[in-house]
């Protein structure tokens, strides 16, 4: 695994990795939300884009395949599926958030929702 800081990319990261980048003022890259609407809606990363991994193949078409894009879902396993959907459409730098939304939280990283 490659360090993100670095300019490198990494399949899975850190939540404090993704939030150091944020705070270095590096935000060239997209957080996706891969859980169904309701969960989302009840708290997720701040500026993260809901995509529900049912919807997600359509839906990426939105997306700049050359962004860094991290994904999260319920679980480490359900972002893994997403990243490699989303790698088979032929985006390049995809990877996952580790232990997703509770990571995100432990690293202090801004949440929103209920």
């Amino acid at each position: 695994m490659e360090n993100t800081l670095l300019g490198t990319f990494a399949s899975q990261s850190d939540a404090h990795d993704i939030k150091s980048r944020l705070e270095w003022g590096q935000p060239g890259f997209t957080i996706v939300d891969v859980r169904d609407r309701k969960t989302y809606n009840q708290g997720h990363i701040s500026g993260a884009i809901p995509i529900p991994l049912d919807d997600l193949t359509k839906r990426a078409t939105s997306l700049a395949k050359s962004r860094h894009i991290y994904i999260y879902g319920e679980s480490d396993e359900q972002s893994a599926h997403a990243a490699q959907t989303l790698r088979e459409a032929g985006f390049t730098h995809v990877g996952t958030i580790a232990g997703g939304l509770a990571a995100w939280k432990a690293a202090g990283g801004a949440v929103e929702g209920v």
